[in-house]
């Protein structure tokens, strides 16, 4: 059985995770000699209706929507975001706007727990200090959420624009990776901020609001904040308590994100 064979199945990625090292070995070869679009473009191809891309509307996330708009059958790859009902204002209009330009197939993934409901059973987790507290925080409004909306969807590979200078955990990542059962893909893996930079300025797509405001990362409004003298980039996530939230990270659901 080859691989498109098993792309045509709902199980192809959880059997090449459990029993393709060579696979893995020989895709991660074959994806080092393509440019970025055409990694996103080989995810389509060979996972088909079980292919997803993750999406924050972050600072940079236009570069890979943009991209996306540009591989055939594109239009019909299902955009997953995780709104934790605490995202900035500038956030979710600027979801809006990309939305209807790239016109996405949107799934938006939202944890069981209200907002309201969370803060009254466990108090606001992310103002305590604890890293456990934000841990919990992180699993019931990202992880939880976005492994259900998987689920949902069938999801056997993704594809995200996580960059290897973003955190040290990203450090170590290869192109395709097995993460919880399924792959990801990492497209835009090697790039550098200018060269995003100089992509959104070539292609002229919108920057996210908060940029202009010194932000070079933005996720929740509570744990979010602009470049400064002492932090940048993922240093002014969380609180400085983590650098990823839980989402990128293998093992059982929960363990970070």
């Amino acid at each position: 059985m080859n691989q498109g064979e098993l792309a045509a199945d709902g199980s192809a990625a959880r059997v090449a995770v459990m029993s393709g090292d060579q696979f893995l070995q020989d895709a991660r070869i074959r994806l080092d000699a393509l440019e970025p679009q055409a990694r996103l473009c080989w995810g389509i191809e060979h996972y088909g209706p079980g292919f997803a891309l993750t999406t924050s509307f972050g600072i940079q996330s236009a570069v890979l929507l943009h991209m996306l708009s540009r591989c055939p059958g594109g239009d019909s790859v299902p955009v997953i975001w995780v709104d934790t009902g605490y995202l900035p204002q500038e956030t979710y209009r600027y979801a809006d706007a990309l939305t209807r330009r790239f016109d996405l197939q949107l799934h938006v993934a939202q944890s069981e727990l209200s907002a309201a409901r969370m803060e009254a059973l466990h108090g606001q987790l992310w103002s305590t200090g604890r890293v456990e507290d934000m841990e919990l925080y992180l699993r019931l409004r990202k992880v939880e959420p976005l492994e259900r909306a998987m689920e949902s969807l069938n999801v056997q590979c993704w594809a995200s624009g996580v960059r290897r200078g973003q955190t040290d955990h990203r450090g170590t990542m290869t192109l395709l990776d097995p993460i919880r059962g399924r792959l990801s893909l990492r497209p835009l893996l090697q790039w550098t901020p200018r060269d995003v930079y100089y992509y959104m300025q070539e292609h002229d797509l919108p920057q996210h609001p908060l940029f202009e405001k010194g932000y070079s990362t933005v996720g929740d409004w509570h744990s979010s904040a602009p470049d400064g003298a002492e932090q940048s980039g993922r240093e002014t996530r969380f609180g400085g308590l983590k650098q990823e939230c839980g989402i990128h990270l293998p093992g059982v659901m929960g363990d970070g994100i």
